[in-house]
């Protein structure tokens, strides 16, 4: 007769596993605080250390925040959300490859809503960034940062959480690419830049043809500049990478 073995769990993934259920199934409100300490080892039986570690991990998660001694319910950020993610399709092992196929699908569905729902305000931001990323490319800086927040600010014009949700950790990933092409095609900034103006004047048109011709025609540009920069599309993004997202 085969027995399969109990599969114990530590009791603070008992407790924190329980306190997210609740939080997930509105039992508990954003803003609303925990019990405290004491309180949650009582009714779970269990030492105040159990119950702290617990709650570390919901911090981690970002479904809780310190606000003095207290802990209130939080909704997790979409940054704490996709550095997690991006985290997890690095252990993965997600190719340089794969991750352009998915940007390839989601950054022209970016711009195809943005020019739809495209406000002044953030017209204006993107209006900034550019300037940002052109102070950058004149003085042969790196134009990582400024790429990947022109891509959030369009993804934030859609109006759709699901989609910023899906295509922030992607973006991040292709830090790596960026980073690679840089050094390899000095001209790439400008490159760059030039397509990014060309998104901001179709946006600012509401030109939906045009947003989505320019970011695919960038991504195709960025898929050349992997390739001339000797990337291997087929090989995993590194696990770890510098802070300016260049592969090590």
């Amino acid at each position: 007769m085969d027995i399969e073995k109990l599969q114990l769990h530590p009791a603070y993934r008992v407790v924190s596993d329980d306190l997210r259920q609740r939080i997930v199934r509105g039992e508990i409100q954003p803003g609303e605080p925990l019990p405290t300490e004491s309180d949650l080892a009582s009714r779970f039986g269990v030492h105040r250390s159990t119950i702290r570690e617990g709650l570390r991990q919901l911090e981690q998660d970002g479904l809780v925040r310190r606000q003095g001694k207290k802990l209130l319910v939080a909704v997790p950020r979409n940054s704490d959300l996709a550095s997690a993610a991006e985290r997890a399709l690095r252990m993965h092992q997600v190719t340089f490859g794969d991750v352009w196929q998915v940007a390839s699908a989601l950054e022209p569905l970016c711009a195809e809503l943005a020019a739809q729902r495209i406000t002044d305000a953030e017209l204006a931001a993107l209006a900034l960034n550019i300037e940002q990323t052109a102070a950058h490319v004149a003085h042969g800086q790196s134009v990582v940062a400024s790429t990947i927040e022109f891509q959030s600010l369009v993804a934030e014009a859609t109006r759709n959480q699901a989609l910023q949700l899906a295509r922030a950790p992607v973006s991040l990933l292709m830090r790596a690419g960026y980073a690679a092409i840089a050094p390899a095609l000095p001209q790439s900034g400008e490159r760059l830049l030039e397509a990014h103006r060309h998104v901001f004047e179709a946006l600012r048109e509401h030109d939906v043809d045009g947003a989505v011709s320019w970011t695919r025609k960038h991504l195709l540009d960025y898929r050349r500049g992997c390739e001339f920069a000797g990337l291997d599309l087929d090989l995993p993004i590194p696990l770890a990478m510098p802070a300016d997202g260049s592969p090590k």
